[in-house]
């Protein structure tokens, strides 16, 4: 099959679900697409039963697909650029200590709290798998989405001290979480002995120089920007920034994720305000909107069709069961020891620990990284228990986190803020 099929095929099948969502279920966009697409996928399983089988077509179309390659080269550029487009530096300033914190003290502890625990349920039920495979599952389900996350928290209508917290935190997270995952992979996979120096090494490579290399690629497509007033010409180059930026990030070995986002708050902050003419904002917000809601919804219904080819048993998908309350309590504490000591020099809502743990929501990221591992039966289990938390995560965190924001808004009067 061609990529030019496949593409139809996603477009045409998004096009549809959007369509029933809008109609009919009338969720947010990404979480009525998904399940539209769970609905879809399980009934072709239950017409195999009858008779019907369309489960080879499918698992087909989707071998085709490296959901991986996709997300991570692909689309996930695209996305973080058009959240970062929209954050507010002097709004991400104020809560640099906050964000910092959960994007890298509270990864680190995720991983390894989510880490054993996961390993000592499997031993209880009986599944064989290694401590270091468990930490690797840590470290994939640890970062939260951003694209998950901005997505909901607009439909939700989330304050915006709370959007800059959690959306920060998000849009910097993965840089650190997949140093994590890649330096506990190195270790699980080949069996690489890892040192403090080979950490920074790799830290400083691709956090530290994906900053830096966004900074310059921002500075140089900010200059570009401020020399041509022609809506097209600029939506163009921010186009460029991304695609090429990326793909350059990745051939140098820096964070293209940490690069974009920087370059995107570069681009959303100075180049929106001394770069562009009103004109150009107006075209720019539309463009990169449109890109972020298609993107989202492709990427949504992939996932709810990727459960056609992940192999489920009664053990794993008990474990899976169960990883949903561990990968919570890992997050409970990761957010709960930061803000427990920051109490001290600020003031939090009495609500601020519970909003930013079921605020944190896991999706593509964490799926794409749970296939891109060699196959293995260590794989298998991992994709299946990261299926069960990426899937609650976004149908039911992500259906009442409104909820839990406007309750904690309304009983959290007098407080500036409501983290």
């Amino acid at each position: 099959m061609s990529l030019f099929d496949i593409i139809a095929i996603l477009i045409t099948i998004t096009a549809i679900f959007s369509y029933l969502n809008f109609c009919y279920l009338r969720l947010p966009a990404t979480i009525g697409v998904m399940l539209i697409s769970l609905i879809f996928s399980a009934s072709i399983i239950l017409l195999k039963y009858s008779g019907l089988d369309f489960t080879l077509q499918a698992e087909h179309i989707l071998n085709s697909i490296d959901f991986d390659n996709t997300l991570m080269h692909g689309m996930l550029s695209y996305l973080l650029f058009a959240g970062a487009l929209h954050v507010n530096l002097e709004d991400l300033a104020r809560q640099k200590w906050l964000i910092g914190s959960l994007a890298t003290f509270g990864i680190v502890v995720s991983t390894f709290i989510i880490g054993t625990l996961t390993w000592l349920t499997l031993g209880i039920l009986g599944i064989e798998i290694s401590y270091i495979y468990c930490l690797l599952f840590g470290a994939l389900i640890s970062p939260t989405d951003p694209i998950a996350v901005m997505s909901l928290l607009r439909s939700a209508g989330a304050p915006k001290s709370l959007e800059t917290k959690i959306t920060g935190e998000s849009l910097f997270n993965d840089g650190i979480g997949v140093v994590v995952f890649i330096l506990i992979a190195g270790i699980a996979i080949s069996g690489q002995d890892i040192t403090f120096g080979s950490v920074a090494t790799l830290f400083l490579e691709e956090a530290v120089g994906g900053a830096a290399y966004g900074l310059i690629l921002g500075g140089i497509s900010y200059w570009m920007l401020r020399r041509v007033d022609n809506y097209q010409v600029e939506i163009l180059l921010t186009l460029a920034l991304v695609t090429g930026g990326y793909a350059l990030a990745t051939a140098i070995h820096v964070s293209g994720p940490v690069a974009v986002v920087v370059a995107g708050l570069m681009i959303g902050n100075q180049g929106r305000l001394l770069a562009m003419s009103d004109i150009t904002r107006e075209h720019l917000d539309t463009f990169w909107e449109l890109i972020d809601e298609i993107l989202n919804a492709i990427l949504f219904v992939l996932i709810g069709l990727e459960v056609l080819i992940i192999q489920f048993d009664l053990k794993t998908s008990v474990a899976g069961f169960i990883a949903v309350f561990i990968v919570l309590l890992g997050r409970f504490i990761s957010v709960g020891v930061p803000i427990t000591v920051m109490r001290k020099y600020r003031v939090f809502s009495p609500h601020a620990v519970k909003i930013l743990t079921w605020g944190g929501l896991r999706g593509g990221i964490s799926v794409a990284l749970a296939l891109s591992l060699p196959a293995s039966p260590e794989r298998e289990v991992i994709l299946t228990i990261t299926y069960f938390v990426v899937i609650f995560s976004i149908l039911v965190q992500g259906l009442t986190i409104e909820k839990l924001i406007k309750f904690s808004t309304g009983s959290s009067k007098g407080h500036e803020e409501i983290i």
